[in-house]
């Protein structure tokens, strides 16, 4: 699946970007320049800065008009490697496969500093440490990295072969866990909110607790390099206005949350209020400013795929992120 999205990227690419940016102009004098950005899922407290620099008129001050578009059956790195959305939501590992496949896109932001996904399990199952995961059966979208890091923790727990796995797709975590799956990996701050406001115990293993390889970027904010080379002040607005609404978001979640409510029919309003409360703080977290990348996450994340030979060892971390465009303040 995953190879075969790559494939795409790069057919996209070379039939449409280059033709796209070579043709791009920059607005008139005084008037708002029109810029679109893809998500990678549909809203929720990842976007929240999105639209909170949307509604409070952050984009507005920087002279942008920003399009928001849900994701459908094209992922949102491919729209924005063929020329089809100025920026887009995407995740670490998304784009270091790209870039080792020759698609040129740039992560410019990490959205929250550290990773927020976990392997989640019903604490009836008992499943407290990844030696726990032996003789159960774990239920994930097949990719190849999901598929490996299974493999890697077994070995180090000196349990290889000892899990098995079945593809769930997007069939709902709890259904899936009542019925054939022992347990499964999520995002804490979507699914481990929706066990507590259910009064579903679950056991929780964070990732970035089980070794620092494994703390990195999800989401990000990418875009494509060759665009970038001729819109460096765009980009630099863009974040400004972006940064300002994750910091607000970070300070505000109460308001942060009816913002997102009212820019989005059909949300959880519970699920909203109770995972923007849970993330307040962490969009920065740790980080000197919001966005800011280091590059040992992303080396340390390529030499982990390499050692398990799902990289060429080859990969260059310093030019799949750039800190430049970020706003320090």
């Amino acid at each position: 699946m995953l190879k075969k999205v790559i494939a795409i990227l790069i057919v996209l690419i070379g039939v449409a970007g280059a033709v796209f940016w070579a043709n791009r102009s920059a607005p008139p004098p005084n008037i708002a320049q029109s810029l679109t950005i893809a998500l990678d899922w549909t809203p929720n407290i990842n976007h929240s800065g999105l639209y909170v620099a949307q509604a409070l008129g952050y984009f507005t001050e920087q002279g942008l008009t920003v399009n928001i578009v849900e994701p459908g059956e094209t992922l949102s790195l491919q729209l924005v490697a063929a020329g089809q959305a100025e920026f887009g939501f995407s995740y670490q590992e998304e784009a270091t496969f790209a870039r080792a496949r020759g698609v040129p896109v740039v992560s410019l932001a990490a959205v929250i500093q550290h990773n927020t996904s976990c392997f989640a399990s019903p604490a009836a199952k008992g499943i407290k440490t990844v030696a726990d995961f032996a003789g159960k059966i774990y239920g994930g979208w097949g990719g190849a990295v999901e598929e490996g890091l299974i493999e890697y923790l077994m070995e180090r727990e000196g349990l290889p072969g000892s899990v098995q796995s079945v593809v769930i797709g997007e069939a709902d975590f709890f259904a899936a866990c009542d019925s054939y799956v022992d347990f499964s990996w999520i995002y804490y701050g979507v699914t481990g909110i929706e066990a507590n406001l259910r009064e579903y115990p679950l056991n929780i293993i964070m990732l970035k607790d089980l070794d620092a390889v494994f703390d990195i970027y999800t989401p990000i904010i990418t875009a494509e390099e060759k665009w970038l080379q001729g819109n460096e002040d765009t980009t630099k607005r863009f974040l400004k206005a972006l940064a300002k609404g994750y910091r607000y978001a970070d300070a505000n979640p109460e308001e942060t949350a009816e913002i997102l409510l009212k820019a989005v029919d059909g949300l959880d309003a519970p699920l909203l209020r109770a995972g923007q409360a849970w993330i307040a703080g962490k969009y920065q977290g740790d980080a000197a400013y919001w966005g800011w990348q280091d590059e040992s996450v992303w080396q340390g994340f390529a030499d982990w795929l390499a050692n398990c030979g799902m990289l060429q060892p080859d990969f260059n971390a310093s030019e799949a992120f750039s800190n430049d465009f970020l706003p320090q303040k």
